[in-house]
């Protein structure tokens, strides 16, 4: 028995021994494993963890927007991943701060950045589900890991998370944390921030939200992608709104009236549809591919930069309007399914409406071509180019030229180059003012041999067209279409001729702002001077002459409106594949293109002041009503030159007058007495060319004219040297 007490107490002593050493050795480890993650936690919070004490220095996406020239109609909203708009404390609404509150963080004007309550609860869960599914995150949290942290659901990260929001709470006040975290927590949909949430969802500022619409919003960052309400989980949607709304009325947040109504409201109804919104979208996407080469594509999209252009959604809307009804009754009468116009402001460049087809979204027409950006070919539109050009050269709007058929030599094909006039007549002799304003053709393609191909297209990229780039391609045809050009550029070299000769650049941008409201650019181009004043005026005032005109279009064709000084010009390209209309005011610019994108033919007989000037003179009564019309300004005629022709001089033609009943030759005189039916009249001895008399003036800057040239053109009108 002695032997087994014995034993008992060594074993007892050595157990004591083992527990004692074991407790010291347990509480050793303790403290140094308090103390390693103390450590750790320092070193975390002092040196590893990001620097928060700058919130609002965290660089975020934000979204570029594009307004019209008011600074306040949006077109559109430019962003990449995430569509994000930073508004200040003032425009986010006590409802969406009380309502996220709500729905995630009820401690959160009570908490250090963290909840130990949550955590612990976070940790039962997490327990019960055998892996993180709960983080207990305040707001705070949520805050840090939007902006310095990953979303993986580790403890080392959530360990890094509590230590920021702590660190964060130090450096912030409770309002700036909440202001920058609904400013920044995604909403799904691409929307980043209250601000963005509001517009997406609902079509509103962030400030306009109703009580109901906040609890919406506020139920959708704890999974954006289970709770869109584009989805298919909307009972789930409605159910956790219901709950947030509820829990604000238990912690006194609003009263039972307020939510009782919110709760009968059906905040579904007020969705806005689930698709991209634009205004204007080829003017927007024509102003995003500028901005693009200048800032680049990652500027655009993230770069939270706000555009305001130079569109006037007045005349947007008419525009619209115009091409669409336009282009559907052409569709019927000339199979002509599209259209496209452009207003551009002369005295400034700036681009006013911009309709590139009847319809965007249609694509049985390619409508998302921009018609009005695309080169096409412009048929006679182009000619007033090479009559500014002659006049240039010394010519004057009453030098005479022949309409009659005329070889310009070898056409390229093995035969030769005979263009003829639309309805095949022809007009004799005629002044350049009667030939531009008739649109002959024959007397047009001669002009431009006069002006010089070169020097011609020289004077079109002085007026701003920018696509005449490979002159080995072009011939005298250019002058009836034969080089294509865009709409927008026909419409503003137009402009330069309304403007006095002065060229401002094209441009549907008056101010673009950063971020942060710095400006980085404005409209301030200088206009260059790009054609002489009195040029312009004198082409003013051929294009403007409706009696000129007269004996082809009528005189009361859709090129004239009365009581305004309208000038205007018309195209169409061979196999009515183009038609066209530009015109202008001294205040307005406007060109109108009819046809199909796919270069369809239009119906035999499309020209253009059939297609494209019911439009644009439409239009233009439009624009004259919101524009104080003006008159062109009158041109300075020089000194005639005693050249034939070139001084409107027809030298060398002879009248002769005979009696229609005797047959007798009679006098001038004689003729005058008679009855005009009584009168025969004859011309005879045609004089030589106008070219001839050209090469004889050595006009200043006129090029070498080829001998055979001057040749064919007299042996065309009966006189041959």
């Amino acid at each position: 028995m002695e032997r087994f007490l014995q034993v008992t107490r060594r074993t007892l002593r050595r157990v004591g021994v083992f527990m004692r050493d074991t407790v010291i050795v347990v509480v050793f480890v303790g403290v140094f494993f308090v103390l390693g993650v103390g450590a750790a936690v320092a070193y975390l919070y002092f040196y590893e963890a990001p620097d928060v004490s700058a919130l609002r220095s965290a660089a975020l996406p934000q979204t570029t927007i594009l307004y019209d020239r008011t600074g306040e109609q949006v077109l559109y909203e430019l962003y990449g991943e995430e569509n994000r708009k930073i508004i200040p404390h003032e425009e986010i609404p006590d409802v969406m701060r009380i309502a996220t509150i709500a729905a995630e963080d009820t401690e959160f004007y009570r908490h250090w950045g963290v909840d130990p309550l949550a955590v612990l609860r976070a940790a039962r869960e997490n327990f019960r589900a055998g892996g993180i599914e709960e983080g207990g995150s305040t707001i705070t949290m949520q805050l840090v890991r939007n902006l310095y942290l990953s979303r993986e659901k580790t403890i080392e990260r959530k360990v890094t998370e509590a230590i920021l929001a702590l660190k964060l709470e130090q450096s912030h006040t409770k309002n700036e944390i909440l202001d920058w975290y609904l400013n920044t927590v995604p909403y799904g949909s691409n929307a980043y921030g209250v601000e963005a949430a509001a517009e997406v969802f609902f079509g509103k500022d962030a400030g306009e939200l109703a009580l109901d619409e906040a609890a919406f919003l506020a139920a959708l960052p704890k999974a954006t992608t289970y709770y869109s309400p584009y989805g298919e989980n909307a009972d789930e949607l409605a159910g956790r709104q219901r709950r947030i709304l509820d829990r604000m009325r238990e912690l006194d947040m609003i009263s039972e009236a307020k939510h009782r109504a919110a709760i009968e409201t059906d905040t579904f109804a007020k969705l806005v549809p689930n698709r991209d919104k634009i205004l204007a979208p080829h003017f927007v996407f024509h102003v995003l591919s500028e901005l693009e080469r200048e800032y680049g594509e990652d500027v655009l999209r993230v770069g939270g930069l706000r555009v305001t252009t130079t569109l006037d959604m007045d005349m947007q809307a008419k525009a619209e309007e115009v091409v669409r009804d336009g282009a559907f009754a052409n569709a019927s009468s000339y199979n002509a399914e599209n259209a496209a116009l452009t207003a551009v402001d002369p005295k400034t460049g700036e681009i006013l409406a911009m309709a590139g087809s009847r319809d965007y979204f249609d694509a049985d027409i390619d409508g998302e071509v921009n018609v009005a950006t695309r080169p096409r070919q412009p048929g006679s539109a182009f000619k007033p180019i090479a009559y500014a050009k002659a006049l240039e050269l010394g010519l004057e709007p009453y030098s005479l030229i022949y309409d009659v058929p005329t070889s310009f030599g070898p056409d390229g094909t093995g035969g030769e180059y005979r263009p003829g006039n639309y309805g095949g007549s022809f007009f004799g002799l005629v002044s350049l003012r009667e030939a531009l304003a008739m649109s002959l053709n024959i007397p047009a393609v001669k002009t431009l041999y006069i002006a010089g191909l070169d020097n011609t297209i020289e004077l079109a990229e002085r007026l701003g067209m920018t696509t005449l780039t490979d002159r080995d391609r072009y011939g005298l045809s250019l002058v009836l279409g034969g080089g294509e050009v865009t709409l927008l550029d026909l419409t503003s070299a137009f402009g330069v001729f309304a403007n006095d000769g002065m060229r401002h650049a094209t441009t549907g941008v008056l101010d673009i702002r950063g971020a942060s409201g710095n400006a980085l650019e404005t409209s301030e181009e200088m206009p260059e001077r790009a054609i002489d004043a009195n040029i312009a005026r004198k082409i003013n005032d051929m294009l403007s002459d409706n009696e000129a005109r007269t004996p082809v279009f009528g005189p009361s064709s859709s090129l004239q409106i009365p009581g305004t000084d309208v000038a205007a010009k018309t195209g169409t390209t061979q196999a009515y594949r183009d038609g066209w209309t530009v015109g202008y005011t001294p205040e307005i610019a406007v060109g109108v293109w009819a046809g199909n994108n796919d270069n369809r033919p239009m119906r035999a007989g499309a020209a253009g002041v059939f297609v494209a000037a019911p439009m644009w003179n439409e239009y233009m009564r439009y624009a004259i009503g919101r524009f104080q019309p003006s008159e062109f300004l009158s041109y300075e005629e020089g000194e005639r030159p005693d050249i034939p022709m070139v001084g409107g001089r027809n030298a060398g033609v002879e009248t002769l007058y005979y009696d229609q009943n005797s047959g007798d030759r009679i006098s001038e005189n004689e003729a005058s007495s008679k009855d005009e039916e009584d009168v025969r009249v004859k011309v005879v001895g045609p004089s030589h060319s106008l070219l001839y008399y050209v090469n004889q003036a050595n006009l200043d800057g006129a090029p070498d004219y080829d001998p055979e040239m001057i040749r064919r053109w007299d042996r065309a009108i009966g006189r041959e040297e």
